[in-house]
């Protein structure tokens, strides 16, 4: 899979097509986060064909849907579980993100997966994303803007009157 922009959240429906043997097979339910709807139909066949044995070529997608957030405005903190495939072997990792929305922090972690393990989004797997509570939040880089008196330093401020001219190079008028 390929990390284009934003990531959005689709919630895909899919299945085995019906034949003689099985004539209403189960429904599969997946939410997956991908840049667009076509990605988002290919990694379902993707992860359903380890998981449940069911190839495209004898399966159907019965709705792809993208799923909106209910506060887009509110900032919350989202829990991260995922499994990547390093040099060295096969990971599971969870990871925390303050962000607007789920999407957002998906790929906040792709993101970051790349900056800082090398992992390439095709060895990323989300396995699960949750909304975290402010009191269950456990990492400490996460911690400390959850503070109600959270300040933030002004480093750069820069004083615009330097670089006004002391003498004015024009005559004032004086007649209206």
């Amino acid at each position: 899979m390929r990390v284009r922009g934003e990531l959005k959240q689709y919630m895909v429906y899919g299945r085995h097509k019906p034949s003689g043997k099985t004539t209403d097979p189960p429904i599969y339910k997946m939410n997956i986060f991908a840049p667009d709807r076509c990605s988002a139909k290919s990694r379902f066949w993707y992860f359903v064909k380890s998981l449940k044995k069911v190839k495209k070529a004898h399966g159907e997608i019965l709705q792809c849907k993208l799923i909106g957030e209910k506060k887009p405005t509110q900032i919350k903190n989202y829990g991260i579980w995922l499994r990547y495939v390093s040099r060295s072997g096969i990971h599971n990792m969870y990871r925390e993100y303050r962000e607007l929305t789920a999407a957002k922090a998906v790929t906040s972690s792709y993101r970051d997966m790349g900056a800082r393990h090398r992992a390439r989004p095709s060895s990323i797997q989300i396995i699960r994303v949750k909304q975290v509570e402010n009191e269950k939040v456990r990492r400490p880089n996460i911690k400390q803007f959850i503070k109600p008196n959270v300040r933030f330093p002004l480093p750069h401020r820069v004083n615009h009157k330097l670089y006004v001219p002391r003498f004015s190079t024009k005559r004032p008028q004086t007649k209206f």
